[in-house]
């Protein structure tokens, strides 16, 4: 049963009713002591007895505790009033990023720096040894001023030293009585296979679910999506995503990222999310300016390279033609000759010749014996 607006929770007053998730109730709530507005997750009546539920909202508090980094909702602490444990959280203005999908498919400009903070987020959570484990769009806020908030670590499980010791009851898959089929946590459009399979988890299972955020954001729709739950796992398991769904100017470094973030062998995926932050700094510098401004911003770049292409090959075949030089013209030469004694003048043809390079000229003398 809701909270009514008015209801005290130790020095916190409720004012109004967020949200209802799979961790509880989220209220609004004005802490009265420190005179600030927080959010307030409760667990519902109907479980608060249950140790199961208790446990899972301990470790919440536990290990959102350890996480400090200005793209994951802050926490403030862990209290109990009357036999309701609640969490005090930062309160968040703004959108879900579910909400803000609603709205329509975001422009390259607006999803590289989300996608860029929330990787920030999640690598900062993996190198305190926090696996999220149920990252999806409505786990994500959208601030006023467009900054995205990692929400909701309650299905998280640690998988460092200091965190080694959970109770089987806070593994991925959970059990009754150890009989029972077990119970497949997460939201089953962003489950990696091996979630989906209910096999352990680790850090690599962000990773997929980070691949599965991109894609919708770029896209407009999920990348596995089924009529049921069971669809969409088998979709999971066993199909690839509409890789022809991406617009046509996503940077071929962001296709080669989202491959490799949903490769569903997770030891032929990413291993580690700081990869994904590296190369997807890399496939945004490597495309800018002509996939990030638009096809036409793109032509109008190249143009001036394919110009100065050509004329490089047409200066090129002519280089492999001689040039055909003018004959050069020569000056008019005068000469004299002297003619033994007795001998007439000569006539051209019968006793004179001039040799081919006009270099030597040819006297025949009458009786042929000189020259």
């Amino acid at each position: 049963m809701a909270l009514e607006p008015g209801t005290k929770l130790g020095t916190y007053e409720i004012l109004s009713l967020i949200g209802v998730g799979g961790m509880g109730e989220v209220y609004r709530a004005r802490d009265t002591k420190l005179g600030r507005e927080v959010a307030i997750k409760v667990l519902p009546a109907a479980v608060a007895k249950d140790s199961e539920r208790i446990a899972r909202f301990q470790r919440e508090a536990r290990l959102l505790a350890s996480l400090n980094h200005p793209n994951i909702a802050t926490l403030h602490g862990l209290e109990e009033s009357d036999d309701i444990h609640f969490l005090v959280m930062e309160l968040i203005e703004g959108q879900t990023l579910t909400a803000r999908l609603a709205d329509g498919t975001l422009s390259f400009e607006e999803a590289f720096p989300l996608f860029q903070q929330i990787a920030e987020a999640v690598e900062s959570a993996h190198e305190k040894g926090v696996v999220h484990r149920d990252l999806k769009p409505s786990n994500i806020m959208i601030t006023k001023e467009g900054k995205p908030k990692v929400l909701d670590f309650g299905l998280a499980k640690a998988f460092g030293p200091r965190f080694s010791e959970g109770a089987t009851s806070e593994s991925p898959t959970l059990t009754r009585a150890g009989t029972e089929t077990g119970v497949i946590l997460g939201t089953a459009a962003y489950m990696s296979p091996e979630q989906a399979r209910g096999r352990d988890l680790d850090k690599r299972t962000d990773i997929w679910s980070f691949g599965c955020i991109v894609y919708e954001l770029l896209t407009g729709k999920a990348a596995f999506l089924g009529d049921t739950v069971s669809d969409t796992i088998a979709a999971i398991l066993e199909r690839e995503p509409d890789w022809q769904a991406l617009p046509q100017r996503t940077p071929e470094g962001m296709r080669v990222l989202l491959r490799r973030c949903l490769q569903k062998n997770a030891r032929h995926r990413l291993h580690d999310m700081a990869d994904a932050r590296i190369e997807l700094e890399d496939a945004r510098q490597s495309e800018e300016p002509g996939d990030l401004r638009g096809p036409g911003h793109r032509q109008k770049t190249l143009l001036p390279w394919i110009v100065a292409g050509m004329m490089a090959i047409l200066a090129g075949i002519a280089g492999l033609y001689p040039r055909r030089t003018a004959p050069t013209s020569k000056g008019l030469v005068r000469a004299s000759l002297s003619l033994p004694a007795g001998h007439a003048q000569p006539r051209r043809g019968r006793t004179l010749a001039l040799s081919p390079d006009g270099n030597l000229l040819v006297y025949r003398a009458p009786d042929a014996r000189q020259l």
